[in-house]
């Protein structure tokens, strides 16, 4: 179970920019992970996009963007594309990350149960302690409570 304060667990996942991202890639800098249910879906393009359009506010306090999905490298390079995205989308079609951050869980939709990602960021420091973690995410407005978050680490 993914907690706050307590080593964010390792990956190593293909990314849409080619070859493969690694956590271990950004130590020193922190990270904002986040998992999102499916590329071009309404609620994943808007966060993608507010990822996006506050990029420079990311960047500003030295952190990293890194989105993670289920869907294919091939998936994301036309998501990136399409929208601009400036940083990278990750694919996990395996669920191996997925699980072992927690957001691969039992969903229900139209009285159908199945697996599914349930929408989570998780803010991990430089020195990749779990930070902070947002459950269940609710698209609108997301972004500034994980700026005003990655604000507290500095």
């Amino acid at each position: 179970m993914l907690e706050t304060g307590k080593k964010a667990p390792a990956f190593t996942l293909p990314a849409a920019g080619g070859g493969k991202v690694s956590l271990k890639d950004f130590a020193g800098s922190p990270v904002i992970l986040y998992f999102y249910p499916k590329d071009s879906t309404p609620g994943c393009t808007q966060e993608a996009c507010d990822f996006r359009d506050n990029f420079a506010r990311v960047t500003a306090a030295g952190a990293v963007v890194l989105g993670v999905s289920g869907d294919s490298v091939a998936s994301h390079v036309k998501f990136r594309d399409k929208h601009e995205l400036p940083f990278e989308l990750l694919s996990d079609e395996t669920h191996e990350v997925l699980e072992k951050y927690g957001v691969w869980q039992p969903k229900k939709l139209y009285g159908k149960s199945f697996l599914g990602i349930v929408r989570t960021t998780v803010l991990i420091d430089g020195k990749g302690v779990v930070r902070r973690i947002w459950p269940k995410v609710r698209v609108k407005g997301h972004v500034d409570e994980v700026l005003e978050a990655l604000a507290e680490l500095s």
